[in-house]
């Protein structure tokens, strides 16, 4: 035997353990992303929630509409950190996860005219241009 040969012997179970080992690594990255993914969603869906039912109870005042938030985010499994009613527009930020994988995502609701500066109802937003008149139909 040669002496090169006899010195490779092993070498495929040390490059399989290293291929192993860098694959877990690479599962290990996707599962912490996913998991990212899922409680910014969480976070997102629990604020939106929050912000509508506070922007629904705006008129029993501040402090109700944000406590029946609270009680709508903690049904979703986040929590509520921070709420603010000014007139019939809510605006909360909802927190979920824990340490490094937090999550805050801010909502606001209201109607669309006083959210969005918008014209009131009834005016349009814009003009649109008129359209072509149309071809007849051409004949069989």
């Amino acid at each position: 035997m040669r002496a090169g040969a006899a010195s490779d012997q092993g070498s495929a179970t040390v490059w399989s353990v290293g291929a192993i080992a860098v694959l877990c690594v690479v599962f290990g990255v996707v599962l912490a992303l996913g998991q990212a993914v899922v409680v910014r969603h969480r976070a997102a869906g629990g604020a939106d929630l929050a912000a509508l039912a506070a922007a629904d109870h705006w008129a029993e005042g501040a402090a109700a509409a944000c406590a029946d938030a609270g009680r709508v985010a903690r049904a979703q499994g986040v929590r509520l950190v921070r709420c603010e009613v000014t007139g019939e527009i809510s605006d909360v930020t909802a927190a979920s996860g824990r340490g490094p994988f937090t999550a805050e995502v801010r909502a606001r609701a209201g109607p669309p005219a006083a959210r969005l500066d918008l014209p009131s109802a009834g005016q349009p937003l814009h003009q649109l241009p008129p359209s072509p008149p149309e071809p007849p139909p051409a004949a069989p």
